[in-house]
């Protein structure tokens, strides 16, 4: 059961030191630094436990694979890049949304995605989390959606 503590304790730390929802690759990628035996599959398995006990929630994108962030956050929206794949948050939410609604129509809820260039792939600065000298761009083509 150590073990398993200790892989599940290196997951969820992974996801709170990032500050941004991870895949479960990347999660992986991040959890090992803590500890190096972490497979794949144990990384699945403890997502599907960090879900059940709510410590963490999914966060979905339209076409893509879930990504994971802590569950306390409050409402928020996500920025993808669409060069190095990677997803972060946006605290602000301050629309209007009804007022963007057909009229006659009520919002209930609404989930917001922002696509483009992260700080880091831009070359604006620095992005939290940003690649590591290693790190390459899958996707280095123009992307219009």
């Amino acid at each position: 059961m150590e073990r398993n503590t200790r892989q599940r304790t290196a997951i969820l730390g992974a996801i709170e030191a990032a500050g941004r929802p991870l895949s479960p690759a990347e999660l992986h990628a991040l959890a090992r630094s803590e500890a190096p035996a972490l497979g794949l599959a144990t990384v699945y398995r403890n997502i599907k436990l960090l879900l059940e006990e709510g410590r963490i929630r999914e966060v979905s994108l339209p076409g893509e694979a879930p990504r994971y962030e802590v569950a306390h956050l409050g409402h928020h929206h996500h920025f993808k890049c669409l060069q190095c794949d990677r997803v972060f948050d946006i605290a602000e939410c301050q629309t209007d949304w009804n007022a963007l609604a057909p009229a006659g129509f009520s919002v209930e809820a609404h989930d917001v995605t922002l696509f483009g260039r992260c700080s880091a792939c831009s070359g604006k600065g620095n992005a939290d989390g940003a690649p590591s000298a290693g790190h390459t761009h899958p996707h280095d083509h123009d992307h219009t959606h």
